[in-house]
């Protein structure tokens, strides 16, 4: 496997675990990753349909779910590649002041 292959692999691995606990994930992390993505298909290494398969895969290990059950099964036309889906779960919002 190639080394920035790896690297994808654990920082996918790393944002979805933390976005299934409930955690945030830094738009930074998401960026620079999808980065190493594009980064992959320049060189020739792996196709962008390729990358949203093993992403998907990686997703599902921690939501143990794939991205279609989530997104829907057109997910990639709302995330085209080289986008992760990495957005933490909303806030609940109470109103402050009374109506």
């Amino acid at each position: 496997m190639h080394p920035i292959l790896e690297e994808v692999n654990s920082r996918w691995r790393q944002m979805f675990t933390a976005l299934a606990a409930g955690d945030d994930v830094p738009p930074s992390q998401r960026l620079r990753t999808e980065g190493l993505m594009e980064a992959l298909v320049l060189i020739g290494e792996m196709t962008p349909e390729a990358l949203q398969s093993a992403m998907d895969s990686v997703y599902a290990e921690s939501f143990e779910s794939p991205l279609a059950d989530k997104l829907g099964s057109q997910w990639q036309e709302f995330f085209p590649f080289p986008q992760i889906p990495a957005m933490g779960r909303r806030a609940p919002v109470y109103p402050s002041a009374p109506e």
